[in-house]
């Protein structure tokens, strides 16, 4: 196994932890839409949140798609054809999030209550749909000795792919709170300051049971013993943290560590992972691993050029636009658009 090989590994790693921390609060703040909002104008006010940047966000994952496809096209396509069926799901509420926030702008007053659920829904169902993928993936699939997967639906949904996709849930809908606390002002903010505090406690139950399940249904402790224990001390640690600081109402310390905490999880999964981007439950001589998985070593020599001149003009021109946009948003005036 290469250098290069490892290092795109980390950097799929990092892309995906830019996604949920990023895109993560997208959702949290889609389902805010549904359960904190009383009315439209509080609706209208935390949908202005995230407008500027959403669509942005969501690059995120097209490009850590893309790395993968580019750097292991044969973690990309057992990945994607063994999971084809949820990933469609995932499109499909990713493509409802979009246009709930075009057609909610432009629709007939009678109808904007239709896509703010539509928001709202979609905004849960993605984040429980990876929350599966990712910890099915870590689980175990029924991978052949030619990577195919031929699994059946307690593959994809158990107790323990389920546990994590509602932890994935409850964690972006917890960034997203901190989120709309440090972007919001009046009654919306404070409503969502006291929605997480008292939300932090069930994440606690949750943690402790995803970590025994872990225990149990991975080889991670075995495999990686260290880097496990400390990946789960780190996502515990900044769950802490993000709890206290709601308390003291340090609204920027709650959102960074909430953010931290799902790169904690992106961190665990990868950590026990390596070397392998995919493990079979039917034979370990199966797993999929990093030096077979991989690209060339050509290849991947050019991706790392492009991706060392362009990461720098996309990660300023993030900063820029999340510094343009950095004001509170009030609750919106009567007759103001719904965007």
């Amino acid at each position: 196994m290469s250098i290069l090989q490892t290092l795109w590994f980390v950097l799929i790693g990092v892309l995906f932890s830019g996604f949920f921390f990023l895109d993560g609060f997208d959702y949290g703040v889609g389902m805010a839409v549904g359960s904190l909002a009383h009315n439209e104008g509080e609706r209208t006010q935390i949908i202005k949140t995230i407008g500027p940047v959403w669509d942005g966000n969501e690059v995120w994952l097209i490009t850590a798609g893309g790395a993968m496809f580019a750097s292991f096209p044969y973690w990309y396509a057992t990945l994607f054809s063994g999971y084809y069926l949820v990933l469609l799901f995932i499109l499909v509420g990713l493509i409802m999030r979009g246009v709930s926030f075009e057609f909610r702008a432009q629709s007939p007053e009678k109808h904007v209550p239709v896509w703010s659920k539509c928001l709202a829904i979609s905004s849960l169902v993605v984040p429980f749909l990876f929350g599966t993928v990712f910890i099915s993936m870590i689980k175990g699939m029924p991978i052949d000795a030619q990577g195919n997967i031929h699994a059946h639906f307690f593959d994809y949904f158990n107790w323990f792919s389920i546990v994590g996709g509602v932890a994935l849930t409850l964690l972006t809908y917890l960034h997203g709170l901190n989120y709309i606390t440090l972007k919001t002002k009046g009654a919306v903010s404070e409503r969502a300051q006291n929605y997480a505090q008292a939300l932090y406690w069930v994440l606690y139950a949750g943690e402790v049971v995803f970590a025994l399940l872990l225990l149990f249904q991975t080889d991670f402790i075995k495999v990686h013993p260290i880097a496990t224990l400390l990946c789960l001390v780190l996502i515990v640690g900044f769950s802490v943290w993000a709890h206290v600081a709601t308390f003291k109402n340090k609204q920027g310390h709650a959102f960074l560590a909430s953010g931290l905490t799902l790169v904690s999880l992106v961190a665990l999964i990868f950590c026990g992972l390596f070397p392998r981007v995919m493990i079979s439950s039917i034979s370990p001589k199966f797993d999929l691993m990093i030096k077979s998985a991989s690209s060339s070593n050509y290849t991947l020599i050019i991706m790392t050029i492009a991706t060392v001149v362009l990461v720098p003009c996309v990660l300023a021109y993030t900063a820029w636009a999340y510094w343009i946009f950095r004001k509170r948003i009030e609750m919106p005036r009567i007759g103001e658009a719904n965007y």
